[in-house]
């Protein structure tokens, strides 16, 4: 393979897993596009390390621009570009692992623990990380998603990954035409993916004879046209009024039934009920109007100033209980190293300047203990996670999407929800501003979900779950495995060559 075929099909790769993910959603294009990454890998001559890193970079920049396009419409094209950069940089870094691994004996098995690896790295690092566009999220529709429910997303991911190393590894044996002891490794790998994938099936969503209980999901939509700031805020939290209303007057005409709680977005009321008597007194008075606690979107102040990006439950009487927003998006809640980030943009003022919370992640609303993940912290493992170990029985993600327009940003967020679903075994109602509210089953099946720019309510009558499951269970240790699964195969890759660096002779890569 000439330099100039493999950095083309590298970023064909790239292109391939951008649309795997939502809103396309072509999920068989996650193991196709590995595939094809790792047969650039280790298919002809040798590649050098530096090759491999240069053809994962492609790869990542194929994946990531694209896919990032949403932060655009938020701060501009600059961040857009560094930022899918950076993640790139991480794909980089699994090609250059990949490289050295391409030859060793089990090599699909250390290469998709790679890519975990590299994956969880980018998630952790730098600023938090960001773990966007992990290949787990693009299963929210595929046959391997039943696999969240025992090895979490990490262990997704590295199915999907194993998936595709071996379809690269059996395509390269069969080029090579080295026999079928090479195809051992690969078919055996494929296979026990497909009978894991199967068998976790039928323990995914099954019935509960937990206690039933009715949530609502409010969606009261953002004027697209820019008001001031004052008159934004107020059409804003008039519209979730305006919609919960609507919700109480189908109650009483019995359309629908009364729900125990109601769940507004993220930033539904960015004037705080807590330094607003008004604001709190039309609160109150809508939670009395539907007859529930109302999950409210807004701002927490503390008694020193600070102030958190909050979920504040709020009933006829008053607040009942809070959420504070504990991952916080970087460059957007939160500003690291302000100063020198103003050199390159004056978008840095902005930012905002929140304090992360530090409860449990449950509220309990109604009666029903609600595990609450604010917008960014579904992409986290551990944010959902703390909150099913903490007695979570029903998972909320309010989220507040109206910046980013009508990009592909919040159906790729809506992935995210489906594998949590299935994951920690738990219904997930997802409330946004500008939509897409969904309601999703514990199978991450998606049984009602509202259209983007309008307004709008759900209302689902779902079976409390009180289960922990293996992947809860299993936490960081997955995460862990991979790594020194992918440093044991480091290790068996030189002892198979000898050396770390490996011989520069007979490459095709730019040295």
């Amino acid at each position: 393979m000439t330099v100039l075929l493999r950095a083309g099909a590298s970023l064909i790769a790239g292109i391939a897993l951008f649309f795997a993910f939502p809103p396309s959603g072509l999920w068989w294009l996650a193991p196709l596009g590995i595939a094809v990454l790792v047969t650039v890998l280790t298919a002809g001559e040798r590649v050098t390390l530096r090759g491999g890193f240069l053809y994962g970079l492609l790869t990542g920049i194929g994946v990531f621009v694209p896919l990032l396009k949403w932060i655009d419409s938020m701060v501009g094209a600059l961040p857009w570009i560094g930022l899918a950069i950076t993640c790139a940089l991480y794909v980089g870094a699994f090609g250059l692992i990949s490289a050295r691994l391409a030859r060793a004996p089990g090599a699909p098995v250390w290469i998709a623990a790679a890519f975990t690896a590299t994956e969880w790295a980018r998630s952790s690092f730098p600023f938090g990380g960001f773990p966007w566009a992990r290949l787990a999220f693009s299963q929210g529709d595929g046959p391997l998603l039943s696999l969240a429910r025992y090895v979490g997303a990490p262990g997704l991911s590295f199915a999907v990954a194993l998936a595709g190393a071996s379809l690269a590894a059996v395509a390269v044996a069969l080029w090579r035409r080295t026999g079928v002891r090479a195809l051992l490794v690969p078919a055996a790998s494929i296979a026990l993916v497909g009978i894991g994938a199967a068998a976790a099936w039928p323990f995914v969503g099954a019935p509960s004879d937990g206690r039933t209980v009715t949530i609502a999901a409010i969606q009261g939509n953002v004027p697209e046209q820019r008001w001031d700031q004052a008159a934004q805020r107020e059409a804003v939290l008039s519209n979730h009024l305006s919609q919960t209303h609507r919700l109480a007057a189908e109650i009483r005409e019995g359309r629908v039934r009364r729900p125990d709680v109601v769940i507004w977005p993220e930033n539904s009321s960015d004037v705080s009920p807590e330094r607003d008597p008004e604001v709190a007194a039309r609160l109150r008075a809508a939670s009395a109007d539907v007859g529930a606690p109302i999950l409210v979107g807004t701002v927490h102040y503390d008694e020193s100033g600070r102030y958190y990006n909050s979920m504040i439950l709020i009933g006829p009487e008053g607040a009942a209980g809070r959420h504070d927003k504990a991952i916080l998006q970087p460059f957007g809640e939160t500003m690291p190293m302000r100063e020198f980030f103003r050199i390159f943009s004056d978008y840095v003022d902005l930012a905002n300047n929140f304090t992360p919370g530090t409860g449990n992640g449950v509220v309990q609303g109604g009666g029903v203990p609600l595990g609450v993940a604010t917008c960014y912290e579904v992409a986290f493992d551990r944010a959902a996670r703390a909150s099913v170990r903490n007695g979570a029985q029903v998972l909320t993600v309010p989220t507040n999407n109206a910046t980013f327009g009508r990009t592909g940003m919040t159906y790729q967020q809506l992935g995210m929800s489906r594998v949590r679903a299935v994951e920690l075994d738990r219904d997930v109602v997802v409330a946004a501003t500008t939509g897409v509210s969904a309601l999703v089953r514990p199978d991450g099946e998606v049984t009602r979900q509202t259209s983007m720019w309008t307004n709008g309510h759900l209302v689902e009558t779902i079976s409390l779950r009180d289960a922990v499951t293996p992947a809860a269970r299993l936490g960081e240790w997955g995460n862990l495995v991979l790594l020194l699964a992918t440093l044991c195969g480091i290790a068996v890759a030189i002892r198979h060559d000898g050396g770390l660096i490996q011989p520069r002779e007979r490459t095709e890569e730019p040295s």
